[in-house]
């Protein structure tokens, strides 16, 4: 019985120097694919606000990379024409 418990106790050590702090942690996240270089014919009109819209926050700020999986160059060509969107009254300024 004390053999068993001795094993026991040794992997239990094990495992406790094996885990890392939960701050310490680093989630790997799968990245979106843009969907501007996934489908070339895909393309964002300032004149199609519906389609825009996937790509500002309910409080109408613009969503960063990260969040809509766009590259940096789409990034860019998405955040002026919802600038341009919103100077002709297609989008608006602020949210709800």
């Amino acid at each position: 019985m004390s053999s068993e418990n001795n094993e026991y106790s040794n992997q239990n050590s094990d495992e406790q120097k094996e885990r890392v702090p939960f701050h310490f942690r680093r989630v790997q996240r799968k990245k979106k694919p843009c969907a501007f270089c996934a489908d070339k014919n895909f393309k964002i009109n300032l004149k199609e606000p519906l389609r825009l819209r996937k790509y500002i926050s309910e409080r109408a700020k613009i969503l960063p990379r990260r969040v809509t999986g766009t590259c940096a160059e789409h990034q860019r060509y998405v955040a002026l024409m919802i600038k341009r969107a919103r100077n002709l009254a297609l989008l608006p300024y602020i949210g709800n």
